[in-house]
């Protein structure tokens, strides 16, 4: 038996080298440091061409100020970097800095001591006030920043079709008993009040994403995920789950909106022809409406932000998604952690800011100004929001998560109650992190 341990033991290591060879090839390599080279190693996942291109020019920016470093920029594809990262920081290999999205998994980064706290760095000169205040709730822990804000905003808005609006002479809502009255009325005109194509389950989280927000405030779900106090089963998110379900029963969305896939664009569709009014999408529908039906985009296209519940704990300017999609942290093991940062900060300068909006993104920086009026109007909304509570797939582990979306996706297909949908995420969340 003492035989078969060691071999197993044996098995075990080279199985564990040769994933350290396969994650980390030459180009990869994720070491601070060549002899007595500065070097910063930085790993990111924006990997189509322009927006490669944009950061290495931001990065060679640094390097032309710093003269005596190097930096290993590594584009990496989405998936591949989290698995990446992961064996990367257990087995101390990490890179210097990295991308997150904030969060309970970055968190556990964070809690590991492998994530170095840049408060400090964020305060000298106010250079934390460069940001609008919603960017930093994903990154913000033990009331410390661990993360630079970077990459342009993303969060969900209801779209809605002006023209119909303006028939029906319906107002923007800003109350959610105004917005079921609009949805009364679409439906006594025969149109569909809102599209929604449900398939991959996330575009239907948003709708439950945003009742519990308005619900319970921003606090309900993170004390929940964080298993601070918070269950999944609270009245929030039951009362959630409640109101999801009304909507479905008024017919407020299409037939089969389960089966109908968002990707191709089966609920946009819907959207331009007239047959729906509204749709809870996420602030990517500018660029895909203007490339899909510019005449629409121009002339149809508007948007307001969810509204607020009677007797909800949340604010009204409270959105979901992401001030900033993408934030850049520095690790513990980074051997020039100040250099890092700076290096971070060439990426969001004013010069980095002007090639974001030509990018087609929304910097997370304040006191912007936009030629085109929707990207302003996003800009405003976001800009005076107290809070943006991180989409729920990002924050939660990724087993958790696909627990939760197939819980809504039940919800909305009225085969599970509100109470039993609450319960059952709760006990998922108690088996996962066995609290």
């Amino acid at each position: 038996m003492k035989r078969l341990g060691r071999i197993v033991a044996l098995v075990t290591l080279v199985v564990f080298m040769l994933s350290l060879v396969l994650v980390f090839s030459p180009s990869e390599k994720a070491f601070s440091s060549a002899g007595g080279t500065k070097k910063i190693v930085f790993w990111h996942i924006t990997t189509d061409a322009v927006g490669k291109q944009m950061i290495q020019n931001q990065v060679n920016r640094f390097l032309k100020a710093h003269p005596d470093f190097k930096v290993e920029v590594v584009p990496l594809q989405n998936d591949s970097f989290k698995t990446k990262l992961k064996i990367a920081m257990g087995s101390n290999q990490a890179p210097d800095v990295f991308v997150t999205w904030g969060g309970g998994p970055f968190f556990e980064y964070v809690r590991a001591g492998k994530v170095k706290d840049i408060t400090a760095y964020m305060n000298e000169k106010n250079y934390k006030s460069r940001f609008v205040d919603a960017a930093f709730g994903p990154i913000t822990y033990n009331n410390k920043i661990w993360a630079v804000p970077v990459e342009g905003a993303g969060v969900a808005l209801v779209w809605y079709n002006k023209e119909i609006f303006k028939k029906y002479n319906l107002k923007v809502p800003t109350t959610y008993d105004e917005f079921l009255n609009i949805v009364k009325v679409l439906k006594s005109k025969g149109i569909t009040p809102i599209t929604l194509a449900n398939k991959t389950k996330w575009p239907g989280c948003f709708w439950y994403w945003n009742l519990v927000n308005k619900l319970g405030g921003a606090s309900a779900f993170e004390k929940a995920a964080e298993r601070t106090g918070g269950s999944f089963a609270d009245e929030p998110f039951v009362k959630a789950g409640q109101m999801l379900q009304d909507l479905v029963k008024m017919g407020a969305f299409p037939k089969g909106f389960n089966g109908l896939d968002w990707d191709t664009g089966q609920s946009r569709m819907l959207l331009y022809s007239g047959k729906a009014a509204m749709e809870l999408m996420g602030t990517w529908q500018i660029p895909i409406v203007k490339a899909e039906k510019k005449e629409f985009y121009e002339k149809n296209l508007d948007f307001f932000p969810f509204p607020s519940i009677k007797g909800g704990k949340g604010d009204p300017t409270s959105l979901v998604g992401m001030a900033s999609s993408n934030y850049y942290a520095v690790t513990t093991t980074c051997k020039y952690p100040k250099e890092a940062f700076n290096m971070i900060q060439y990426l969001i300068d004013d010069q980095a800011v002007k090639e974001r909006i030509n990018y087609g993104q929304i910097p997370p920086v304040k006191g912007l100004k936009f030629t085109d009026p929707m990207l302003q109007k996003v800009y405003d909304v976001i800009s005076k929001a107290k809070s943006i509570q991180l989409w729920w797939d990002q924050y939660l582990p990724p087993q958790l998560a696909e627990t939760h979306k197939d819980i809504v996706q039940s919800l909305f297909g009225l085969t599970i109650t509100p109470k039993a949908a609450a319960e059952k995420m709760e006990k998922a969340a108690k088996e996962y992190f066995k609290k």
